[in-house]
């Protein structure tokens, strides 16, 4: 029988790249007391008036069809969000979508053609390369270096552009690394863009949890704002990713053109869930800045826990809910280095070879569980490099 192409394409870029993770349920399911640090789920949980509002919707007959622009609530909180930001935003500079994820495959597919090039830092978010490469574009990875704290250099994103290249895809505060951009950093970026005439993804679902100084964003800048697109969500700000809602924030005929996309893939998202997306937007809540202060206190009891090891070197974020780890003084890749460490420590870290070439030396830690569980889990991965290196005392043990 005859396949899409499309099934070629994004073959060896879905859920290969979560194994680990994926091995690590495995073990819990079985009884094994795995400590993850893999996927960046909030260990707090939404704030119970959201849980009552989206109850309360429900129950009130908010479960028919929606319309493929959003329910008006929701638009009219993403217009007052971002009128913060920029006046000029309307409703018609709004779509809404089932989390970043489904906003970023849309926005790909409204923007690009077979062969084009999309640019993207290295390391980057492990699902990138998919919505990528489903549009029947290619990626162009820019390496980010550590030496720089991983902060994308307009130089080499000038270096990376070729004729076909159509997108910039930034995403700051970034996964894997924490990185945050500038605003300086962001205007010579945008020089480049404007330069080729490239448009700006810009993915900020980690806008809210940045450790120190200023968010900045394209978006907010006039000069980019006709090639600026922003994809966000409610999953890390509110902790909620497994309400799926978000949206895209662009020019007014990039989301017109964008609609029937939109429209034709999924005509709406849940009016029970958009409910409790309007009321998370339009009043305060304290979820983010709790979880801001358990994220930097919690990367800096990593890093000074790793502080003991002679091969193992922390990279402080500046925001987000990661820490990424060079491994390469053990000898090991960021893979083996996992592997191990999930079989024989029952640790599970996701391997830096997942978010691309850049990181293949590194692991990343999510900063998602309780702090006396992570001290245990970071000692563990101190015991495992002092074996590694022969510096270790004993045999070869399993945790427990």
């Amino acid at each position: 029988m005859r396949y899409a192409s499309i099934t070629e394409r994004l073959a060896d870029l879905g859920s290969g790249k979560w194994a680990i993770h994926i091995e690590a349920r495995r073990k819990a399911a079985e009884g094994v007391p795995v400590i993850e640090l893999t996927i960046g789920e909030p260990d707090v949980s939404p704030d119970r008036a959201l849980l009552d509002e989206c109850a309360r919707a429900m129950y009130a007959g908010r479960t028919r069809y929606s319309n493929g622009r959003g329910e008006p609530s929701v638009v009219d909180a993403l217009v007052e969000k971002y009128r913060k930001r920029r006046p000029d935003v309307t409703a018609r500079n709004v779509l809404c979508f089932p989390g970043t994820q489904t906003a970023l495959f849309a926005v790909m597919l409204g923007l690009l053609d077979r062969d084009d090039e999309v640019l993207v830092g290295d390391p980057y978010y492990a699902t990138y390369e998919g919505v990528i490469a489903a549009s029947g574009a290619r990626m162009v990875p820019v390496p980010l270096h550590p030496g720089k704290h991983f902060h994308l250099q307009a130089d080499d994103l000038a270096r990376a552009v070729s004729p076909r290249s159509r997108v910039v895809l930034l995403n700051t505060p970034h996964n894997p690394t924490g990185a945050v951009l500038t605003a300086d950093e962001i205007a010579a970026i945008g020089e480049v863009c404007r330069a080729h005439d490239l448009w700006i993804v810009c993915d900020e679902v980690y806008e809210e949890l940045i450790f120190g100084g200023a968010f900045a964003s394209p978006f907010d800048d006039p000069a980019l704002a006709e090639r600026t697109i922003v994809v966000s969500s409610i999953s890390k700000s509110h902790a909620s990713p497994g309400f799926r809602s978000g949206w895209a924030i662009g020019p007014t005929e990039f989301c017109d053109r964008l609609l029937p996309v939109s429209e034709t893939m999924l005509f709406g998202v849940q009016p029970f869930i958009a409910d409790m997306t309007a009321m998370a937007l339009s009043k305060p809540f304290d979820t983010a800045a709790v979880m801001r202060a358990n994220y930097e206190r919690r990367a800096k009891l990593v890093a000074d826990g790793l502080a003991a090891s002679r091969t193992l070197k922390p990279m402080m974020p500046e925001g987000g809910m990661f820490i990424v780890v060079d491994v390469s003084a053990t000898g090991l890749t960021g893979q083996a280095f996992a592997e191990r460490l999930l079989r024989e420590r029952n640790v599970a870290v996701m391997p830096g070879g997942s978010f691309g070439e850049e990181a293949i030396n590194f692991v990343r830690i999510s900063l998602t569980v309780d702090d006396e569980r992570l001290a245990r889990a970071t000692q563990r991965m101190v015991e495992l490099a002092a074996e590694i290196a022969g510096h270790g005392e004993g045999p070869r043990r399993v945790a427990i």
